[in-house]
């Protein structure tokens, strides 16, 4: 669950902690767009086409061939309670029809990712605990939540829905997993510290080793394109009121995603640092095909606490670009394995509702 993009929309609406940050952009009505999709500014994108029509579509990852995708839905014409786990080719898109599910249909999943063989994925779950979606809390105390589920489990599956192993067995959340370009490696979150770290291990699950140990949610990993480094996102608490509120959350089993940053480390964890310092939301972060840039999603520039957009960084915090302008929500930026197309997760084009749908650019440099 490196965001569940159900609750992004409640930070939405939260009031921005920076009153001197504003958005330069008009409403989105008034925007033109090229063939209807892509906004003036968007010079990144060659072409852009709309892959899904419904519900909440994010975290669509592509198999190491750049042939499929396998993404996660909610939407309930697909006949699913709460997020499972979807596969598509390429080359598709859903208006008129209804992808394979290739989760059980059990419990609640996120995060599925391709291994190197094309034939089988990761990705975690709930099932074994509950079959039932699992009760989602947006806030407490007045401030907006979301969970960290402990009954979250990492399963592989083949591409027809069978699961053929379990690679985590530890109390807690295990989630967020995925794999190294290199096809060597899996990094993921757990709680099996006590708080929330990343891990790696080998793709048979063998070999878990943590890579961070610093208090706070540290999530959404992803290894650079030669799997020598990893960029992720993280909340860390630093004043005792700070850390006694994290603390007394997590012991809930909750976390609040207002306040993140990137930081970047080597595949072991050595030389971490911080990569952001821009204040607000900064997370959903992938690697540019150089491996020398990060897109991410962000929300520093927002007054409201709206809009999220996409943004380009250089892995030494340098030459912070804007990619996206649109006024509602652009998130999870992935690249296909040859750097030719982006997908991502965005409001536009939805007709003014909340529907999340599912997007493929032709990037260009």
């Amino acid at each position: 669950m490196r965001i569940v993009y159900l609750l992004v929309f409640a930070v939405f609406f939260t009031a921005c902690k920076n009153d001197k940050k504003t958005s330069n952009t008009t409403s989105e009505e008034k925007k033109s767009t090229k063939n209807g999709l892509i906004y003036p500014e968007e010079v990144h994108f060659k072409s852009l086409k709309q892959i899904t029509f419904g519900g909440d579509n994010a975290e669509a990852y592509w198999s190491f061939d750049d042939k499929q995708l396998v993404f996660q839905s909610n939407y309930k014409k697909w006949n699913v309670g709460c997020d499972q786990m979807f596969l598509m080719n390429a080359n598709e898109d859903f208006k008129n029809s209804v992808p394979p599910m290739i989760s059980t249909g059990k419990g609640r999943t996120t995060c599925a990712y391709f291994l190197p063989d094309n034939k089988h994925i990761i990705y975690a779950s709930t099932h074994l605990v509950d079959e039932n979606c699992p009760e989602v809390p947006l806030r407490k105390n007045g401030k907006y939540i979301w969970p960290v589920y402990d009954s979250f489990d990492i399963f592989v599956a083949d591409l027809q829905g069978n699961i053929v192993k379990q690679l985590t067995h530890e109390k807690g959340y295990d989630a967020e997993p995925t794999v190294s370009p290199k096809g060597d490696k899996i990094v993921f979150t757990s709680t099996r510290s006590g708080d929330l770290e990343l891990y790696t291990m080998n793709i048979d699950g063998t070999d878990v080793q943590q890579i961070t140990n610093e208090l706070g949610y540290d999530g959404g990993a992803f290894f650079s394109p030669d799997g020598s480094k990893i960029i992720f996102r993280s909340s860390r608490p630093k004043t005792p009121e700070e850390i006694k509120a994290y603390k007394d959350l997590l012991a809930e089993g909750l976390v609040e995603p207002t306040e993140m940053e990137l930081y970047i480390c080597n595949a072991d964890g050595s030389e971490l640092r911080q990569l952001t310092d821009l204040g607000n939301a900064n997370w959903s972060p992938f690697f540019h095909p150089s491996g020398k840039k990060v897109l991410f999603s962000s929300n520093f520039e927002a007054e409201r606490g709206f809009p999220f957009n996409l943004y380009m960084i250089d892995i030494d915090g340098k030459n912070l670009k804007r990619v996206t302008h649109g006024e509602t929500f652009d998130a999870f930026p992935v690249f296909s394995n040859d750097g030719k197309k982006l997908v991502f997760s965005s409001n536009r084009n939805n007709g003014g509702g909340r529907d999340t749908n599912l997007f493929i650019a032709e990037w260009q440099d």
